[in-house]
């Protein structure tokens, strides 16, 4: 297909990756602490078994971090190219004219906005983003990037917030996201979230929204798509995409993404 041959950070860019630096800042000190731990209580407080638990604890944090070490070469643009190949099977299932303006709800780095782009060429695209702390993006890194790949002049970038999307509704003729809604902590309804999404989407408009969609966080979504379906929604499926993009369920799960789904149709 079209999108195939589509290859972005070619030039350059810094796309980042979603294991983010913190990540190991946290586990780096933790480390540190417990190997500190571990020597005073063998050599100055000579408490052996609190050595032991301390040293445990010790070998636990290392392992861990080599996990996420793989996690992050996996994901990476560079590496093992997860972060791409999730961009273009969420793309994949967006049945999309490529005619207007396309929405990505947590745009990050820019990535999927700029895939889109370059993917469907007579389109147009706004990448919207809260930016915290946890990730090093922002808006002027996305037009960085966008500007990178050529494609600066057919989007935008801006501050928002999923919650109250600053849009009025029916704006756009295409919605995406992914793998933003499970990191809104203060909006526990993940259904009010993607109606949201939905919300500024035009008759007749598709969308393809991603997310590590647990149960206990997304509830009922069969009934959550006959709720779409009731309000005149199309094409309503929801795409079980962790074997498609890792290789098997159990891939996903060991890069944390085990319950990969994507809720894809037409307003």
């Amino acid at each position: 297909m079209k999108q195939a041959n589509v290859s972005i950070g070619t030039h350059g860019e810094q796309y980042g990756n979603w294991m983010s630096n913190p990540v190991f800042y946290m586990f780096g000190a933790g480390i540190a602490l417990a190997a500190a731990l571990t020597i005073l209580s063998f050599f100055v407080f000579h408490l052996p078994v609190l050595g032991i638990v301390f040293g445990v604890i010790l070998v636990a944090l290392a392992a861990i971090t080599c996990w996420f070490a793989w996690i992050r070469k996996q994901y990476s643009f560079t590496g093992g190219g997860m972060m791409a190949k999730v961009h273009q099977v969420l793309l994949s299932h967006l049945d999309f004219d490529g005619k207007g303006t396309l929405l990505e709800v947590g745009c990050g780095s820019g990535a999927l906005t700029i895939r889109s782009l370059l993917t469907w060429p007579e389109s147009r695209a706004v990448g919207i983003d809260y930016w915290g702390a946890v990730y090093n993006y922002s808006k002027a890194l996305c037009e960085k990037n966008a500007a990178s790949e050529g494609v600066g002049s057919r989007c935008t970038f801006q501050r928002g917030d999923a919650n109250h999307l600053d849009f009025p509704d029916e704006t756009f003729d295409a919605v995406v996201s992914n793998y933003v809604y499970h990191n809104i902590t203060n909006a526990p309804d993940k259904h009010a979230l993607l109606k949201e999404s939905l919300r500024v989407l035009k008759k007749g408009g598709v969308f393809a929204l991603q997310d590590d969609m647990k149960p206990r966080m997304y509830g009922d979504m069969k009934a959550f798509m006959q709720e779409l379906r009731d309000a005149g929604f199309s094409d309503v499926r929801l795409v079980d995409t962790a074997e498609e993009i890792f290789g098997s369920k159990a891939k996903a799960k060991l890069v944390v993404l085990g319950n990969s789904k994507a809720l894809v149709g037409r307003k």
